[in-house]
């Protein structure tokens, strides 16, 4: 059973983080709850009384111009609020692995929207002192795509969860990074000659592993200079193509984690003035790849070389 431990310092997303739970995956930092850019509490006294609404409802997500309540099943109740406070309520026996997950995906995904900070679904790499960012569904290829550039030397800024903030003019896009890891489905690990025995396998998917990164993680922020949208596509060879006009607004937002919080956050006309801004300052390809096959060399490629055409 978890238990309250004293507040550790970690960062993440540029932002400070005191939290009562341990996270292995953050650096650690020396930094105070008081002084703390987001403080993450654990609930452990059984009160439930402020939460009531969101037990009567289970995994939905109760969402109000200041606050984002989800209730998991044999997991815990998560409430994020006005971009500082997570408190956690966690189930009896409750595995701190899939906790931590949450927090650090969908929790997070709403703290940043509340810090009226960007957050996009994806992956981004670091390319000649630039930010790449790979978009895309569940499934396309993302990580694996990101965990090729890495092969051929480049560095990672982030997995899953792509902070992207505007300068103080609001005119440059920029990605801060989140935490050296990534995830990576185990059929990748084999492509990359892996072996999955050396990684912890993520909660409630066996064959999805947390893989730590080491000189290949880049810690900072970079200007945004490019969004790839990577697709499945029935053909035989890779294609890569600018997406043009308003269709990059859609893109942006069909690839905003966790979107459907937008209107219900208050954040309709932020978010359309943010993306703007960032296609304005961007550019932003559709790379479909093929079905079958390991082609995440080839894709690198393919980027690379618009790339440089671009520039």
């Amino acid at each position: 059973m978890l238990s309250i431990e004293q507040h550790t310092g970690y960062l993440a997303f540029g932002l400070t983080i005191a939290s009562e739970l341990d996270f292995p995956e953050l650096k650690q930092t020396n930094s105070a709850a008081a002084s703390s850019d987001i403080v993450i509490k654990l609930e452990l006294d059984g009160t439930h009384g402020s939460f009531a609404e969101a037990y009567e409802k289970p995994n939905t997500y109760l969402v109000t111009d200041h606050a984002v309540m989800f209730y998991v099943p044999n997991v815990a109740l998560f409430a994020v609020q006005d971009g500082k406070l997570i408190s956690v309520v966690p189930e009896t026996d409750a595995d701190e692995n899939e906790i931590r997950l949450y927090i650090l995906g969908t929790c997070m995904g709403a703290i940043l929207m509340q810090r009226k900070v960007l957050p996009l679904h994806g992956s981004v790499v670091a390319i000649q002192g630039k930010a790449y960012a790979i978009v895309g569904e569940s499934g396309a290829g993302k990580s694996t795509l990101a965990s090729a550039f890495m092969k051929q030397g480049y560095q990672l800024l982030t997995d899953d969860v792509i902070a992207v903030s505007l300068s103080e003019a609001g005119d440059v896009p920029y990605v801060t990074s989140s935490y050296p890891q990534q995830k990576l489905w185990q059929e990748s690990l084999t492509s990359f000659g892996m072996e999955a025995s050396q990684y912890r396998s993520i909660y409630g998917r066996a064959t999805k592993y947390n893989v730590p990164m080491a000189g290949n993680y880049y810690a900072g922020t970079l200007p945004l200079a490019g969004v790839i949208e990577l697709v499945k596509s029935d053909g035989q060879e890779a294609e890569i193509r600018p997406i043009e006009k308003l269709a990059r607004l859609q893109t942006l937002f069909e690839h905003t984690f966790r979107n459907f919080f937008i209107p219900q956050l208050g954040l309709t006309d932020w978010h359309f003035r943010t993306s703007v801004s960032v296609v304005k300052q961007t550019a932003m390809y559709r790379l479909s790849r093929p079905m079958t096959g390991f082609t995440a060399p080839l894709l690198v490629a393919t980027i690379l070389q618009a790339i440089h055409k671009e520039e």
